[in-house]
């Protein structure tokens, strides 16, 4: 089983969008059985809150629910536990680096590392922006999980 997690800030917007994503698009190429995912933030503010009402919202109109997702932390274990640990920016990614034991160090990457047709490095945060913020998260959320997929499919 190969393990994916997701990591913004807060895991209320971008994280849980991409775990929601994610999830979405291996149940319909039927690879729940070899991949596992989940998401988490680098600060604990929002543990155990739902995802932002316009996150869900946005997700909820190109047909991915959200809804069942929680905020979590991060922890020392997850370095351990996953084999992909993607941040949606660099300031997350450097968090990430600076809380894990350098052994683990390889498995953090940027989640935009995958988006093909994008010159972003980060997906931005769309926690002070209009609608059109969540929309963008979801364009480049989308992308990068295509080109994960198609990476890992040729793994498994």
């Amino acid at each position: 089983m190969t393990k994916v997690l997701f990591v913004c800030l807060g895991n209320i917007c971008r994280s849980p969008t991409a775990d929601g994503v994610f999830r979405h698009m291996l149940i319909e190429q039927g690879l729940t059985e070899k991949i596992e995912v989940d998401s988490c933030g680098t600060a604990g503010w929002h543990i155990g809150k739902a995802p932002d009402q316009r996150s869900q919202a946005s997700a909820r109109r190109r047909g991915y629910d959200l809804s069942c997702l929680r905020a979590r932390q991060v922890n020392l274990k997850d370095f351990e536990t996953f084999d992909y640990i993607l941040a949606m920016d660099e300031s997350n990614r450097q968090d990430l680096l600076a809380m894990s034991p350098n052994r683990y160090h390889e498995k953090i990457r940027l989640f935009l590392d995958y988006a093909q047709s994008t010159d972003l490095r980060a997906v931005p945060d769309p926690y002070y922006d209009g609608e059109a913020g969540f929309e963008q998260v979801l364009d480049l959320v989308e992308e990068a999980c295509h080109g994960l997929i198609n990476q890992l499919r040729s793994s498994l």
